[in-house]
């Protein structure tokens, strides 16, 4: 079961011992407090992570490969790493007024400021986690969403950027030189790019349909000053066959491999570029998401110690997103 009490018993030490005698281990980190996010009628609903719970939940065997992990809110110096105090306070302040709209895609409500430090809490919890030698990998599956969060605006369903504020706390927390954030959401995450442009320490890289909401992500947006070429961008087609899109992320993993090798890596875990989802047009199917995967934990073995943290972003199906998202988690505990 998913429980809010689950403790935390974390060591300081950034590396494992050079003897660790046990079997993988996945952490799997959920607050039900990201229900309380309300959206109403909108695709990013509290649904979502009610069929992803009700998935995972039914499958015996893998609830006997992870943990059940409850996550800690990010603190305010943890956030303005990556978003800048005004964003914090206008959020804080919309919240409690009970506005419901950041803009005309963003919905929020009078939880939505405490729930979203609870999801950026989430990728550090992970983080601890990971290096602290508690999990060799984890997946949170947490609500509202961050990869279109910009260091000053909050749009596209995302409040704060999770995935960014858990690789700028590896390197404060543990002094992770090198972290890879893989986005194979179908949207490009304009957030994530925007924080790292110029920052050679995190690559970005995304594959994502085009021409697609944000309007961003373009081959020729490669990162700025001392971060050219730290940013990858894959644009595809609508309609693009899974094998085209499976090749082009596989050919782009080896070359970032060859010139960077990641700390950590880090999954934003978009599953609208699955097949059907009311919000894209690309075609990847559940064993494509398991193999991609696959090919992060191959790397993150090769160079990281195999620290892996996969948290959700889109994903819109809720006839296919719990499945979905089963297969993920049994490939990160496989």
């Amino acid at each position: 079961m998913f429980l809010a009490n689950t403790s935390l018993h974390l060591r300081s030490s950034p590396a494992r011992p050079a003897i660790y005698n046990r079997a993988m281990t996945t952490a799997l980190i959920y607050d039900p407090a990201y229900l309380k996010h309300d959206t109403g009628r909108h695709p990013e609903s509290a649904d979502r992570l009610r069929v992803i719970v009700s998935a995972l939940e039914a499958d015996s065997e893998l609830q006997k490969r992870v943990r059940n992990v409850a996550p800690r809110p990010a603190s305010d110096e943890e956030i303005q790493r990556c978003h800048g105090r005004r964003l914090l306070d206008q959020i804080e302040s919309l919240c409690e007024r009970r506005e419901r709209f950041i803009d005309m895609d963003t919905v929020i409500s009078p939880e939505s400021f405490e729930v979203a430090r609870l999801a950026a809490g989430a990728t550090v919890t992970g983080v601890d986690l990971v290096f602290g030698g508690e999990a060799d990998n984890a997946f949170a599956f947490v609500r509202p969403p961050g990869h279109h969060a910009t260091p000053n605006r909050a749009m596209g369903f995302c409040l704060f950027n999770n995935a960014a504020i858990g690789a700028r706390y590896a390197q404060a927390r543990y002094g992770a030189e090198r972290v890879l954030i893989i986005d194979w959401d179908v949207h490009h995450g304009n957030g994530s790019q925007d924080i790292f442009y110029r920052d050679p320490s995190v690559f970005y890289f995304s594959t994502h349909q085009s021409p697609h909401y944000p309007g961003t992500g373009s081959p020729s947006e490669r990162g700025e000053g001392k971060g050219e070429g730290y940013t990858l961008n894959i644009p595809l087609r609508a309609y693009t066959p899974a094998r085209s899109h499976r090749e082009a992320f596989t050919d782009a993993l080896k070359e970032i491999e060859r010139r960077f090798p990641p700390d950590l890596i880090i999954i934003s875990a978009g599953f609208d570029s699955a097949l059907r989802d009311p919000l894209g047009n690309l075609m990847l199917e559940d064993r494509d998401f398991a193999e991609m995967t696959k090919q992060a934990l191959d790397m993150a073995d090769r160079h990281s110690d195999g620290r892996v943290i996969s948290v959700l972003e889109g994903g819109y199906n809720l006839e296919t997103l719990g499945e979905t998202v089963r297969t993920h988690s049994a490939a990160l505990s496989s």
